[in-house]
């Protein structure tokens, strides 16, 4: 237990020097300390209240609703009504977000060459004889684009004047309305162009199955093969069922009267005939079925069906498409000469009263505490330098000479 006191007792004496030097240092070199810090501290105060003043002007903007004029007339289709041309076929893919578009216009070179050549930003920037690369890192320097949580976007330019500052950001959502509009003119134009052409190759197809319908009813007879397909069936039941009454008829007739009676002979040519019917309407040679050509004959109606089927199948599945781009190739007339604005400006930039940099609170206590700090390290080195000559002059001699070397070097 005594060495255990021992040992705390001796790490608070230790505790106790070190802060007890620590101070006997910044009192020693307080003057040296004050001035440094003082002429640190002020000198960066005095520029950043001196130097020229920066102001930030911000503008607010949101992408436009793209509104669909067709979803108020009836008879179109869904999936018109969540279309919007000037998206393009990304509409149905899920593009990009509107403000990732407009990031990337407001970063284009050729915005960055318009707002340099406009407001004469190599003046702005005194860097007439530079390369023209570093006026556009200047420039880029002085833009800033952030997306809100909320989705509008802003817009900020800093600039000497804070009138230009102003004129900046609103001359930016300008041009970004103006060529968002135009890349929405084209889309839509590519996109009408598209969906034209396979409008009027839906309008071809149609025409030739149309006309390979007619050919194929005209050929076979065949009108509407479920229709023709049960009349058939009822015709051939009611036949088969007279067929069968006379059948057993005969027979009864026959068990009765014997094979010479005269009604005998009546009932069997009625019976004969009735399968001779009933075999004609089975090889489509029955005289009903020529004159009208309704009734389907047995033998062949798989076949009669099955391509007329194909034939229909066919034609409904372009209709279906008619249906279905019909709208969409109107839509996409209506967007291709609509020339609405894109952008919806929530705030205009206005000149802003309140420089943005430099801030002389900032430079203050950056420059306090990086003073402080540098000060309190050079104290210290001096400190021990001169611990070091006191105990050990030859090592102190080494030390400053490699000094020496070092700062000749």
């Amino acid at each position: 237990m005594e060495d255990l006191k021992k040992q705390a007792n001796k790490k608070e004496d230790v505790v106790g020097s070190t802060f007890v030097e620590f101070l006997t240092v910044i009192v020693k070199y307080r003057v040296f300390l004050f001035l440094f810090i003082f002429i640190i501290t002020a000198g960066a105060t005095g520029y950043a209240l001196l130097a020229p003043k920066w102001y930030q002007a911000t503008a607010s903007v949101l992408p436009a609703e793209n509104t669909d004029l067709l979803s108020a007339l009836g008879g179109l289709s869904n999936l018109a009504k969540g279309f919007s041309a000037s998206k393009g076929l990304a509409a149905l893919t899920k593009s990009s977000s509107e403000s990732d578009r407009f990031i990337a216009i407001l970063k284009s070179a050729s915005i960055t060459d318009s707002v340099i050549k406009k407001f004469d930003l190599k003046k702005e920037y005194d860097l007439e004889g530079e390369y023209y690369e570093n006026v556009v890192k200047e420039w880029k320097s002085n833009l800033s684009i952030d997306l809100q949580d909320e989705g509008n976007l802003f817009i900020s330019v800093l600039d000497k004047n804070p009138g230009k500052a102003a004129n900046m950001a609103n001359y930016l959502v300008d041009k970004l309305n103006e060529i968002n509009t135009n890349l929405g003119v084209q889309n839509a134009k590519a996109n009408r162009e598209f969906i034209e052409k396979r409008y009027k190759r839906n309008l071809r197809d149609i025409d030739s199955l149309e006309n390979a319908m007619k050919i194929y009813q005209e050929k076979t007879g065949v009108m509407a093969v479920p229709e023709q397909i049960e009349s058939t069936i009822k015709t051939m039941s009611t036949i088969y069922g007279e067929y069968l009454m006379k059948d057993i008829e005969y027979n009864a007739l026959k068990r009765q009267l014997g094979d010479n009676n005269p009604k005998i002979e009546s009932a069997k040519y009625q019976v004969e005939e009735l399968n001779k019917k009933i075999a004609q309407l089975n090889a489509g040679i029955e005289s009903s079925q020529k004159d009208s050509k309704f009734l389907l004959p047995f033998k062949q109606a798989p076949e009669l069906a099955s391509g007329y089927l194909k034939i229909y199948k066919d034609l409904q599945i372009q209709y279906k498409i008619l249906e279905i781009i019909t709208p969409l190739y109107e839509q996409a007339k209506v967007e291709e000469v609509k020339n609405m604005p894109s952008v919806i400006v929530l705030d205009k930039a206005t000149p802003p009263t309140k420089k943005a940099s430099p801030k002389g609170t900032i430079y203050l206590m950056v420059s306090l505490v990086v003073s402080s700090l540098l000060g309190m390290f050079i104290v210290f080195v001096l400190e021990l330098l001169s611990k070091v000559k006191a105990q050990d002059p030859e090592k102190y001699d080494l030390l400053t000479g490699w000094l020496r070397f070092g700062k000749k070097g």
